[in-house]
């Protein structure tokens, strides 16, 4: 379904497939919030990943908008699954691809199933004139990348996809200081909710600044607005911290990530089995309470993504 607001949507939209919902949602120009899968896929175990994904949902509509799902399901680009395909996903679980851009076109092809990544998620977003994401975290420039090259493709996406990305900021698996300066290289803004100091996920903060600190989801949808006017392609990080209650002691795991580095070292995980290697055994280390953080910040970042997509200008002719 092409729309006026992307151009190059045409040439994939025979392969994208709008629930019921999401259309009706976005031809009436209501606010619409995209969810990636593979927190359903591989972030953590069922039927723990199912509940999480229909919260996350619930929490969407509960501040006034649509929730959009994404995910490849029998060969086709999904924005908006039923509670029957989120089951059917999270009982495939690690079964199913983990899918970034350069995997779409090979999954489609192939009448496949894939859980999509923040820069799938964000490229599918924008084809369906979809503006505003929330996720846990978004990935970034591995530690140790100097030698690995372990560069996440959701920056290079961030850099060229104009969807906001609400996030707790960079996972603090990773390198912040190098993931700031890779994006700063491309143009894309890193925005602090509340906050001037950059949140690492389980943390509230690090030792990073932001590059702004807006107060409001009425001031990042102007910004926002403002972006798209001057024809500003990138997108842009909207940084939020996860609630006070739920965050975690910065030294327990920076102790726990360290930990887990060694081992995946140790056990020569590479590529795209990395990151859910770390967090799991990062999980596995604190007991649980990493998981647990991890659901709050995404439930927090899903509310805010979708005040965000309220300020949103009205928008009709999807």
């Amino acid at each position: 379904m092409p729309t006026k607001s992307n151009p190059f949507s045409a040439s994939l939209s025979p392969f994208l497939d709008l629930s019921a919902e999401v259309q009706l949602a976005l031809v009436q120009g209501q606010p619409v919030v995209a969810l990636e899968s593979t927190i359903i896929a591989h972030g953590m175990p069922y039927p723990q990943n199912v509940q999480t994904a229909l919260q996350v949902e619930a929490e969407v509509r509960q501040q006034g908008a649509v929730p959009a799902t994404v995910a490849v399901l029998g060969g086709r680009l999904k924005a908006g699954l039923s509670a029957t395909e989120i089951e059917m996903l999270g009982q495939r679980g690690p079964a199913v691809r983990k899918l970034s851009r350069r995997d779409l076109a090979f999954c489609v092809a192939s009448g496949g199933w894939g859980a999509t990544t923040v820069a799938a998620t964000m490229l599918v977003a924008a084809l369906a004139g979809i503006r505003v994401f929330a996720t846990g975290g978004i990935g970034g420039v591995h530690r140790g990348a100097a030698e690995s090259f372990d560069v996440s493709a959701d920056l290079q996406e961030l850099a060229q996809t104009p969807v906001a990305v609400v996030c707790a900021g960079v996972k603090s698996i990773l390198d912040l200081r190098l993931t700031l300066e890779y994006l700063e290289t491309h143009g894309v803004a890193v925005v602090g909710y509340r906050t001037a100091t950059l949140p690492a996920f389980y943390t509230r903060d690090s030792a990073f600044a932001v590059d702004y600190q807006l107060d409001s989801a009425a001031d990042i949808a102007r910004v926002l607005q403002v972006q798209s006017a001057l024809g500003l392609r990138a997108g842009m990080v909207v940084a939020n911290p996860i609630p006070l209650e739920h965050a975690m002691p910065a030294a327990r795991m920076e102790q726990a990530i360290a930990q887990a580095l060694q081992e995946a070292s140790a056990q020569g995980v590479l590529g795209k089995q990395i990151t859910p290697f770390l967090l799991a055994r990062v999980s596995a280390l604190t007991g649980g309470e990493s998981l647990a953080a991890n659901i709050q910040l995404v439930l927090n970042n899903a509310r805010l993504a979708a005040q965000i997509a309220r300020e949103l200008p009205m928008r009709h002719g999807t």
